[in-house]
């Protein structure tokens, strides 16, 4: 899966970082916000919408996420995603994918 190289040139002056006021979801080697249903990265000086391309799903994702789970939520465009073991899962018809 790879992941698209989008600036988010909207973004404004805000900067993302602990203590910021946006969820943290740790993704590969970075750090995404969840900021307006978009994930951003920092990237070079400038922030980036960090949205895979491609379908993955998740194999062998046993456990079914939902609003009392345990997992942490974070709104993502039109869905939630569900951060679990350092992913960020999605619900995608009778599986879930990895984002």
């Amino acid at each position: 899966m790879t992941t698209l190289h989008q600036e988010h040139t909207e973004h404004g002056t805000h900067r993302h970082g602990p203590g910021c006021g946006h969820s943290a979801v740790p993704h590969g080697d970075h750090t995404d916000y969840a900021h307006d249903g978009h994930l951003h990265r920092e990237h070079e000086g400038h922030w980036d919408e960090c949205e895979p391309a491609g379908h993955a799903p998740h194999q062998g994702h046993e456990h079914v996420h939902h609003d009392e789970c345990g997992h942490a939520q974070v709104r993502h465009g039109d869905h939630v995603d569900y951060l679990h073991d350092g992913h960020r899962h999605a619900e995608h018809g009778d599986h879930w994918d990895d984002h």
